[in-house]
């Protein structure tokens, strides 16, 4: 058994002694995507703040929310969210490339002047489901294995901020569509990509924040972001 295995059965036994919630914590659903514009969404994007032929790089288009990965950015909810879980629907439209869920966002420009302050969920192709802390910070299983040595964590420029998610081959071929569900509840995060639970993690700085899509780099098309609340906790 190699060590990515491992390490991935490893985290399914911790989550046997993690109890599960009931159907019944879970409240109605709702579409953060209305297919029609981006109500309910803001743009950051730096190359925007003093050139106005600079052209915002997420759109709606044939029904679907599209980032078109330039100019680097994020798409942020105006509201912010406490306890849920989320499902996003997304493929890259062309070539692979890198794209992101943040979660827990909150003060925008804190990384590189580019990235909010939260706890990133990876699309990057052959990469979904990694956490990259963004001046917040988690804490996995098997942690030295999976973000490196402890000298070099930490949450800002310059430091060890990836922590390795907990497959390979969870994602489909290039142009399939790929569903991601994060669930955040309490400090917790769990991570699956077309039914495989790809990361968890636990002690997350933060519990509560916006949503926040990337730009990044390449086009991806998103068909569905749905958001389904956690009414009743379990602490």
């Amino acid at each position: 058994m190699n060590s990515r295995n491992y390490t991935r059965v490893g985290c399914y036994l911790l989550l046997l002694i993690i109890p599960l919630l009931p159907l019944s914590s879970l409240a109605q659903s709702k579409s953060l995507f209305n297919g029609k514009d981006l109500s309910g969404w803001h743009a950051d994007v730096p190359a925007m703040d003093n050139n106005p032929s600079v052209k915002n790089p997420f759109l709606v288009r044939d029904g679907l929310l599209v980032s078109m990965g330039e100019p680097n950015g994020h798409l942020i909810t105006d509201a912010s969210y406490q306890n849920y879980r989320l499902e996003v629907h997304y493929r890259f439209a062309g070539k692979p490339g890198n794209c992101g869920v943040l979660v827990h966002a909150s003060t925008p420009r804190s990384l590189y002047k580019m990235f909010p302050k939260s706890i990133e969920v990876q699309m990057m192709h052959q990469n979904a489901g990694d956490f990259w802390c963004i001046v917040e910070d988690i804490t996995v299983p098997d942690m030295e294995k999976r973000r490196g040595p402890k000298e070099n964590w930490g949450i800002t420029e310059g430091k060890e901020r990836r922590v390795i998610n907990l497959t390979d081959g969870s994602e489909k071929p290039l142009g399939g569509w790929n569903t991601m569900v994060i669930e955040c509840l309490n400090d917790s995060i769990k991570v699956w990509v077309n039914n495989d639970l790809v990361n968890f993690g636990y002690n997350a700085t933060a519990r509560q924040g916006q949503i926040a899509l990337q730009a990044e780099g390449a086009e991806v098309e998103f068909r569905k972001v749905m958001l389904t609340p956690i009414s009743r906790l379990t602490e």
